[in-house]
């Protein structure tokens, strides 16, 4: 798994956040399988309640076809074998686990979405885990185009207890950050977590906005490392999808937060994006506190959706 590992506090908390998936649309794919005969039927039925359970219609029918073939090869016979198969498929899409680029002196996130998605919490729950493992910890307020983000992002640095740089509204984002990196640098600081504004409507200047916060990390501390994250709120299905494929085209995305996990009966957009994009999820919110994330585990995940 991960740098810190996955231990049974994280299973808890991951088979209580996933309790309305695995209760809701994957309850009744579990169903349609258990039991069951293995035929062309049964196959056409778990194509159309994987799409339910917001799993991309082409991703549905890779998975399909990826079960008749792994029932072929294995000669299952029934349905709670395939269902079992199945689960493994899930697990591996969703692979490879790589490990974030958290070497650099400092590690820099940038965090990137729309504005609903969870976008500030998330960066208020990385920084108290990451805070939980050692290290310290910087926030930078780079969203300056709306009015109430810093201040918000103020109050959720107060909670998990570590400091942020900010400037006035229509401040040059890049700036703050490259101040922010300044200052951790001097200060011994490990990490800077770094917000950004969550405008889509002009794609243009977003990239190159994006393009010059690159920059900016790079000259204000050139042994940085730099990881951009991008947060999808997981209850918003295709909607979701969309934001990926937007973002994809502007910024060059290394992983993704899942946020809302925990309020979702689908939970397939986690299946849906990392197929569709080839970027791996990352960290999934399982809860409203500040300790309710989780680094991804795609095995885990697959167990606990199939769980009964």
């Amino acid at each position: 798994m991960g740098l810190f590992g996955f231990g049974k506090k994280e299973k808890d908390k991951m088979k209580d956040g996933l309790e309305k998936t695995r209760t809701g649309f994957w309850g009744n794919i579990l169903n349609t399988l258990t039991g069951s005969k293995i035929d062309d039927d049964l196959y056409d039925e778990l194509e159309e309640q994987l799409i339910l359970a917001d799993v991309g219609g082409d991703v549905a029918m890779k998975l399909v076809d990826a079960l008749r073939d792994r029932v072929q090869e294995k000669g299952l016979k029934t349905g709670e074998q395939a269902a079992d198969a199945l689960r493994d498929i899930i697990a591996d899409e969703m692979r490879p686990e790589t490990e974030m680029a958290l070497d650099g002196h400092p590690a820099v996130i940038l965090v990137i979405g729309v504005n609903g998605v969870g976008k500030t919490t998330s960066i208020a729950k990385l920084a108290d885990y990451y805070t939980r493992q050692g290290k310290k910890v910087m926030l930078a307020a780079g969203d300056t185009f709306r009015a109430a983000a810093s201040e918000q992002l103020e109050i959720w640095a107060g909670r998990a207890g570590v400091p942020i740089v900010k400037a006035g509204e229509g401040a040059d984002p890049a700036a703050v950050i490259f101040d922010t990196v300044k200052s951790a640098t001097a200060r011994g600081y490990d990490m800077v977590i770094a917000d950004t504004a969550g405008r889509l409507h002009n794609k243009s200047n977003l990239m190159n906005e994006l393009s010059k916060i690159s920059r900016s990390v790079k000259k204000a501390a050139p042994e940085a490392s730099l990881e951009t994250l991008l947060v999808l709120d997981s209850t918003t299905g295709k909607n979701a999808v969309s934001q990926a494929q937007e973002f994809s085209e502007i910024a060059e995305i290394t992983g993704l937060v899942l946020t809302k996990l925990d309020g979702t009966a689908r939970g397939g957009i986690a299946i849906t994006v990392t197929d569709q994009f080839d970027i791996p999820i990352k960290y999934i919110g399982v809860g409203e506190g500040i300790d309710d994330l989780l680094e991804f585990n795609p095995t885990q995940f697959a167990e606990e959706i199939f769980d009964e």
